[in-house]
């Protein structure tokens, strides 16, 4: 990636081991799709007073050659699983490979 990624905690500090977590996952789509010009990871946490079981939300753009993009900011289902951070956000950069994957699949073809 020519520039780091940008990493914003909204609604609290994101750790050390947060932000090592999200470099690996970013990471690990530069090995596999390479090309990736940017990116922006944004997580904020469970509203102050639903905490307890609610999720955290994910949202990840990354910038491609030629203007293209990678947007993943869905709202996940109600799923408890995405209270826990390690897990909302693999399963965000699990939506980004696949969107990255159709992305690729699509240049190819042009």
């Amino acid at each position: 990636m020519k520039t780091p990624v940008e990493m914003d905690f909204l609604g609290f500090q994101g750790s050390d081991a947060q932000r090592t977590l999200i470099e690996r996952h970013v990471g690990e789509l530069e090995r596999r799709f390479g090309g990736i010009v940017s990116g922006r990871v944004a997580v904020k946490a469970p509203d102050g007073h639903h905490r307890k079981g609610a999720a955290f939300l994910v949202s990840i753009r990354l910038k491609l050659p030629d203007g293209r993009e990678v947007d993943v900011s869905r709202t996940p289902d109600a799923d408890e699983r995405h209270a826990d951070f390690h897990f909302a956000v693999g399963d965000a950069f699990r939506r980004a490979g696949r969107q990255l994957v159709t992305k690729v699949e699509r240049m190819q073809r042009e």
